[in-house]
């Protein structure tokens, strides 16, 4: 009894076809109707003379309920040379009658006279081979409204590219059998083509992004290749990492730069979360909290090394530049006379220290000013006291603390990274740029491959002078072997400055990780992303985005170590894990 029961609910082969059919098709001349859903199958039936590879990929990659079925069926290569043989003969002799008539030449018969010759070549060669393509793909939508409008979105996207395409009039239930995956070409509508126009269709293009040498990025997820990449060997250094908070932007940064230090690369680092701290503590790396009552502390006013082969007056002449950027900076907005005059200022504050333009290259061993002297001169200034009046905060203030003290942080060491967590936020732009100050003046003094990450880069480019700098920086850095990592969640905001696309566009490699649908619509525009990169950003997960790299792209996966894990996580439930708390 209970076999006779287990028969009667096995499923027979016959059956399965009733299983995954629906329960009925309704067939017009133009169209099918299956279910609550309407379908209709298209041909492609004339191709332009050239295809570049992966013109296919754009209908493929359409955010829209298709299937896509593409045939090959190879051909007879001694039969297609004898037809070949004959279609030469034919096109000489129609070119000789124009001849003998004294017609006008036809660039049209000439053409397609060398390309049937080399084509003869290539196939006499066993260079190519010769097959015969179908192309089909059919649509759905829940109305005919619908359908209508993606075959017209379909259509203008390939005869944009000279593909022409049909709707399979009265033979709709052949061409929907034919998509089906089941390998029969029931339509046949087929163009021939040789190897390479047929190559052409394979739809997902993915650049290899392995090199000889360089770091391990991740896991191409197109082919599951390694991209290994060494960023120094592109037009610049520099790289841009957007990605909403949780995506993993960090995390990828922070196994960046353990791998980079494995090939003998310095780095520096912008921190205003504590994330970078365990590396730090991992690989024997300085670690500065920059706060009003840390005991770290950085004078902007520091004297800056003189560059080889650059003159100490022009030096001089930017210092004080970036200087005057840092104090309007802090003073929020100024006049133009108070520009010209706060520039006046800080030069009178270096020669009270004997410093001048003249023997600026001879000074590293004077001691530098503080904000404090630059207060005196403007108190004693005509104008001025208003200006030295809006820095006592800064000097004597609550805000003293970071702005005016003696530099004490030896930045002898491969990995140095300054905290800004615990400064209030109206401040965190201000500590950026005193710090990104003092690293380009260490950058500039001797030439050494070094990575700069400044994490949470919006924060700089909510002003127009700390923007200006940032910007400044990045278009220089290749000069002096620097590579500069600028790493935002805010997009937006990024974009938005007037300094922000520059920067994207001064930026060799991109790296694009999760996006939210609010920000979406400004990076697809930045970084001209098609449909289906959009989609990807929406839906990628954690460690998983495009990585751009010159002209390449791939859409890749950041995969770590279970040792590299350990050290540059900073997920809370598996942090308590390693501290051994979690209960």
């Amino acid at each position: 009894m209970e076999q006779e029961i287990k028969k009667s609910h096995e499923v027979s082969p016959e059956d399965i076809g009733n299983i995954i059919a629906p329960a009925g098709v309704e067939v017009s001349s133009h169209h099918l109707k299956l279910g609550d859903y309407y379908a209709k199958t298209l041909f492609l039936f004339a191709y332009p003379r050239y295809l570049p590879s992966g013109w296919f990929s754009s209908l493929v990659n359409l955010p829209e309920m298709l299937d896509v079925s593409i045939f090959v069926h190879p051909t007879d290569t001694s039969l297609a040379l004898k037809k070949l043989r004959k279609k030469v003969a034919q096109v000489q002799a129609e070119m000789m009658e124009r001849e003998e008539k004294g017609l006008v030449r036809d660039p049209v018969l000439e053409t397609a006279y060398q390309d049937v010759e080399s084509l003869r070549d290539t196939l006499q060669q066993a260079q190519e081979k010769l097959f015969k393509v179908g192309a089909y793909l059919t649509i759905y939508g829940k109305s005919l409204e619908e359908l209508a409008k993606l075959e017209d979105k379909v259509q203008s996207l390939l005869e944009a590219r000279l593909v022409n395409i049909k709707s399979a009039l009265f033979r709709q239930d052949e061409a929907f059998l034919s998509v089906l995956p089941a390998g029969n070409d029931l339509l046949a509508v087929i163009a021939p083509m040789n190897s390479g126009p047929a190559s052409s269709f394979f739809p997902f293009v993915s650049p290899d992004l392995t090199s000889d040498r360089g770091i391990l990025y991740g896991v191409n997820l197109h082919n599951q290749s390694l991209v290994i990449f060494d960023r120094f060997s592109l037009e610049n250094a520099n790289e841009v990492v957007f990605a909403k908070s949780g995506a993993g932007k960090s995390y990828a940064t922070k196994l960046e730069v353990l791998r980079s230090m494995m090939l003998n690369t310095d780095v520096i680092v912008i921190d205003p979360e504590n994330e970078y701290q365990n590396l730090a503590n991992a690989v024997g790396g300085s670690y500065f909290k920059i706060s009003l009552t840390s005991p770290n502390h950085v004078n902007p006013f520091d004297i800056p090394l003189i560059p080889e082969g650059e003159e100490p007056a022009d030096v001089f002449k930017s210092h004080v530049l970036n200087l005057t950027g840092l104090v309007k900076l802090m003073l929020g907005s100024i006049t133009a006379e108070e520009d010209a005059l706060l520039d006046r200022a800080i030069t009178e504050t270096y020669a009270s220290r004997d410093i001048t333009a003249e023997n600026f290259g001879t000074t590293q061993t004077l001691n530098p000013p503080l904000l404090e002297d630059l207060q005196t001169i403007l108190s004693s200034t005509e104008g001025g006291r208003g200006i030295a009046t809006r820095l006592e905060k800064f000097v004597h203030g609550s805000y003293a603390g970071f702005t005016n003290a003696p530099t004490n942080v030896d930045v002898k060491n491969r990995l140095i990274i300054f905290s800004i967590r615990d400064l209030e936020e109206e401040l965190r732009p201000i500590a950026m740029y005193i710090v990104l100050n003092f690293v380009w003046n260490l950058v500039r003094s001797k030439l050494k491959r070094r990575l700069l990450v400044i994490d949470e880069a919006w924060w700089m480019m909510k002003y127009k002078d700390s923007a200006s700098f940032l910007f400044g920086l990045v278009k220089r850095a290749r000069k002096y072997y620097l590579g500069v990592t600028t790493i935002t969640q805010d997009v937006e905001d990024f974009l938005h400055s007037e300094y922000g696309r520059p920067i994207v566009t001064n930026s060799s490699i991109q790296l694009l990780m999760k996006q939210s649908p609010a920000s979406i619509g400004a990076v697809a525009s930045a970084f001209d992303l098609t449909e289906g990169e959009k989609l990807l950003l929406l839906e990628a997960g954690v460690g998983e985005g495009l990585f751009f790299a010159g002209l390449k792209h791939a859409a890749i996966k950041v995969i770590a170590s279970y040792t590299e894990d350990q050290i540059i996580t900073t997920n809370p439930e598996q942090m308590l894990e390693i501290k051994g708390l979690k209960v």
